[in-house]
């Protein structure tokens, strides 16, 4: 199957938890989910059951692998990453409520008539918080 992407797409390296994470994007955005160990690469500078390369194609795009022997795994401060325009604002509020689990939801603002506010939105620091990283999980879109 032939899959395009929107580019950039985020690569992530893991601490060993890339299969956790990308099962879980995939579990709530959707799409098709590749995930390929380092045995199938016949890579030997990591444990051959972790995850060399993996790839979520749909709705949302997400890529990663675990960390390999002595490679920085990600940090992030300052970073946000955009859901909007990627579904309606009920699929938003899906997705929000499904990162939202374990999470410290600030400020789940939506604007009267129901739609989430445009411009900037924190949806994804949920998204990003879950990926281990040791950041707070606002849920505030802010306009």
């Amino acid at each position: 199957m032939t899959h395009t992407t929107p580019a950039p797409v985020i690569y992530l390296s893991f601490p060993g938890t890339a299969r956790e994470a990308l099962t879980f994007y995939a579990d709530i955005f959707g799409g098709e989910l590749m995930l390929h160990t380092y045995e199938e690469f016949s890579r030997t500078d990591g444990p051959g059951q972790a995850i060399a390369h993996g790839m979520l194609l749909g709705p949302v795009s997400l890529a990663g692998s675990d960390a390999a022997t002595g490679q920085k795994t990600v940090r992030m401060e300052g970073a946000m990453l955009s859901l909007l325009g990627t579904a309606d604002a009920d699929v938003l509020r899906e997705w929000f409520d499904k990162l939202a689990v374990d999470g410290n939801v600030v400020d789940p603002q939506l604007k009267s008539h129901g739609e989430p506010a445009t411009g900037r939105s924190l949806i994804v620091t949920a998204c990003i918080g879950s990926l281990g990283m040791s950041i707070e999980r606002p849920g505030k879109l802010v306009s």
